[in-house]
Parts: structure tokens; sequence; C-alpha cells
């Protein structure tokens, strides 16, 4: 074997292993924030959206605010004018504006690659190779970049970058690619965990929507 040769294979090799760390690393840190969060017996998040894709002369401006309330598989989310509801079982969406409500069984599908508030958490399970991205100072702390590639080339969603506190491992922010170059960034602005919170906040009330004149499906 040639020197080129060899040094090219070298150079492959160690360009394999260092892929290999990198990924591992980012696993490492995925699991370990979706552990920390995961323990906390609530959390209560506000967040805020922007979409930008400067293709089709799309910006929301202001961006679009929302909240949710997490324990377990259990959420409260407010987002996009409507409230969603899910217990663990099925799913409640409450369109205010109008007055429309619909009952599902199972919780919002995600085919689409579209990451929903509700699946911070454990979206990255499946469906996704990782590895780490730069370490950066923002706002007086230092925060790690992790980059995420769905593996269904099919996707709508070319790449998302999380991005967490190094610190705390928490999640600050979840940055999404669309195929289409849309760009959609949530952030997290607020976050409190073990609040006092009442479970009717997981369950829905038919009877007070009915007197309120919602159509229900």
């Amino acid at each position: 074997m040639g020197i080129k040769r060899i040094i090219l294979a070298v150079f492959f090799i160690s360009s394999s292993l260092i892929a290999q760390n990198n990924s591992k690393e980012a696993k490492i840190l995925l699991d370990e924030v979706s552990t920390k969060m995961g323990a906390y017996k609530n959390m209560t998040i506000g967040f805020s959206q922007t979409l930008i894709n400067k293709d089709a002369g799309i910006t929301n401006d202001p961006p679009i605010r929302g909240k949710i309330i997490l324990s377990g598989e259990k959420y409260n989310l407010e987002y996009l004018g409507n409230n969603f509801i899910f217990d663990g079982n099925k799913l409640v969406v409450i369109n205010k504006e109008e007055k429309e409500i619909s009952i599902t069984k199972g919780d919002m599908e995600d085919e689409d690659g579209f990451v929903y508030p509700s699946k911070l958490l454990t979206f990255y399970k499946k469906g996704y190779t990782y590895e780490m991205g730069k370490l950066k100072n923002s706002k007086g702390r230092k925060v790690q970049h992790i980059n995420l590639t769905p593996i269904d080339s099919n996707s709508d969603i070319v790449k998302v970058q999380l991005v967490v506190d190094a610190r705390t491992k928490h999640i600050c922010e979840l940055i999404q690619i669309g195929s289409n170059g849309a760009k959609t960034t949530f952030t997290i602005n607020t976050f409190k965990s073990n609040q006092p919170i009442s479970e009717s906040m997981f369950s829905f009330d038919k009877g007070k929507y009915e007197k309120q004149g919602y159509l229900i499906d």
C-alpha cells in the first residue's frame, strides 16, 4: 500500500471515530436533558415561536406566544389560539374563536417530523441522528448546540437544532429547518417546575362548554 493510501485510510478511520464519539456525546447529553426535565412532577413553560421563510416572504412578527403545563404524558397547551388538553388517553382541541371542539383518541400526530411543544423531551428518541454542535455564550450563560438530522430523507423537516443550558441541562431553544426553507424557532422564555397544579388542568369539562354553545365533535 502506498503512503498516500495509508494516509487516506488513517484519515477516514480517524474521521469515523471522531464522528462516532461526537454522536455518543450528543446522545448522552440528550438523555441527560430528558432525564433531568422528565423527573419533575410537572413543568410550566412559557415560549415564543417565530417562523421565517425568506423565499415565501413570510415572517411572523411579533412572535406567537404560548404556554404549556406538562405532567408526565399529560399536558395542557395554549398555542395558536387553541387549547390542547391531553389526559394520557385522548386529545381535546378547543378552538375558542370558532367555538368548536374536537376529541380524538391518542396524542398529536408527528408523522411530518414537526416537533410539537409537548414532544420536547422525547422527539429525538427515534428517527434522528445526532452530533454535538458549538458551545456558545448566550446572555451570560453557556449553551450547547446539538444538531439532529432526520433519518427519513422524505421528512418535511431537514434539520433540527436543540440548544441546551450547559449548567442546568434545561432546553433553551428548538430550531427546525423545513424542506421548503422555512425556519421555525421555539424559545423558552419562562420555566417553572413542581408547581402546585390541579388535576383538573388535564381533564375536559364537556358540560361547561356545552353551556357556552360550543360545537363538540
